[in-house]
């Protein structure tokens, strides 16, 4: 009966199980008192009747007293098995309840452990969206969101920007008479070192082939713009190492600055792509 009870509540009850257990030793306890109690009695009953002057009981009376005694401690006896079996099944149901406790910490460790991954998945994939797998770059996403984002930023706070347009010089001979791993090799040297060039508010990206885009925030003017694309270009016309050989590239630079050469990304991208192309042109370093 018990341990049904405890079946149909599961696992969850246990403690309903073992409070149970408790309530019958309670039940039990007075029982075995009541007999000690009515074994006391009998015993003074006789011990009257011994001192009355009677030496033998009626056997009525023998057989009575003795089969109610020992009834009452077989119903002990049977009340003390059923609260051992209601002990047990709360024993055992709490021993369920602590595999699978560890069973389900396990599961979440596991859960939290695949979220982490996929968590980090996500970010990876998210970053190769946005950035160049060839140099680790942004790439022309996410240059367009943060040009557009600079935008206002520039005209709530009167900033300048400024937007470089970078072609390197001599690349495609490199790449046609070197390979396309030389070619690589050298896109990779160039955008380390405009990444290491630039200000953390600052974007580099590729924007395809060799032309990389530039993106200064608050440059403080045009002689420090022109100081930066100096120093950019003078950073890169340094020799390349690739395999033991010495590659040498220029870059030609065109720049744009918000607002006077542009009021959108497009606008500023497209005057410092022209500009890229006259400085290209007149084989001077920027215009």
């Amino acid at each position: 009966m018990t341990s049904d009870r405890v079946g149909k509540k599961g696992r969850a009850d246990v403690p309903d199980a073992l409070d149970l257990a408790l309530e019958q030793s309670h039940e039990v306890k007075a029982k075995v008192e009541t007999c000690a109690d009515d074994l006391a009695s009998a015993n003074e009953i006789v011990k009257e009747q011994i001192a009355g002057g009677s030496t033998l009981l009626s056997a009525h009376e023998t057989l009575l007293a003795g089969t109610t005694v020992e009834s009452k401690v077989q119903e002990c006896a049977d009340d003390l098995n059923e609260v051992t079996e209601t002990l047990a099944q709360g024993i055992d149901d709490l021993a369920q309840t602590e595999i699978a406790l560890t069973e389900s910490r396990e599961t979440l460790a596991e859960t939290q452990a695949a979220l982490v991954v996929s968590q980090r998945e996500e970010r990876d994939a998210r970053r190769r969206a946005l950035h160049d797998s060839k140099t680790g770059l942004p790439n022309r996403d996410l240059f367009d969101d943060r040009l557009s984002n600079a935008i206002p930023l520039a005209r709530r706070h009167d900033w300048t920007l400024a937007v470089m347009f970078l072609d390197l010089d001599g690349f495609k001979k490199i790449n046609d008479t070197h390979g396309h791993a030389a070619g690589d090799s050298v896109l990779k040297e160039v955008a380390r070192r405009l990444s290491l060039h630039s200000r953390a508010e600052d974007t580099v990206c590729r924007n395809g082939g060799d032309e990389f885009l530039y993106l200064l925030v608050n440059p403080q003017g045009k002689e420090n713009i022109e100081r930066i694309a100096g120093l950019v270009a003078a950073n890169i016309a340094k020799p390349i190492a690739v395999g033991g050989r010495q590659f040498v590239v220029n870059a030609s630079i065109g720049v744009a600055v918000y607002p006077v050469d542009g009021a959108t990304g497009d606008e500023l991208i497209k005057s410092a792509d022209a500009a890229m192309y006259r400085a290209k042109k007149s084989a001077t370093p920027l215009t």
